[in-house]
């Protein structure tokens, strides 16, 4: 099992800064790939970045340029540094780890809203 606790989110105007933090813990050491998704009501959940446990990392278009995903081993903790955010980017955004290449595990969300 793998419990995940994100932290991070709030309220921040349009062209600001915020980074989430997840926090992993019980059997992280089979944990394959850390992902951020995030999701507005009434839409389905989207991937917004990822990365591997080799540090490989992918973003979704609308993340590029400005989104930033990161791991910090040691601590057990995968990082989403979101810059020149947009009202559009306003949603909960979960953090996801895939164990064994086959079970996922989900945060409980936290939230981002970015006035315009």
């Amino acid at each position: 099992q793998v419990q995940l606790a994100e932290s991070g989110g709030g309220s921040v105007q349009a062209g600001g800064s915020l980074r989430l933090s997840c926090a992993a813990s019980g059997s992280t050491f089979n944990i394959n790939a850390f992902g951020w998704y995030r999701q507005t009501p009434g839409k389905q959940r989207e991937l917004v970045a990822t990365i591997s446990t080799a540090g490989g990392t992918y973003y979704a278009d609308s993340a590029k340029g400005r989104f930033t995903i990161s791991r910090d081993r040691a601590k057990n903790t995968v990082f989403l540094q979101m810059s020149s955010l947009k009202p559009e980017d306003t949603a909960v955004y979960y953090c996801r780890a895939q164990v064994d290449f086959e079970s996922d595990y989900w945060g409980q969300g936290t939230q981002v809203t970015v006035s315009s």
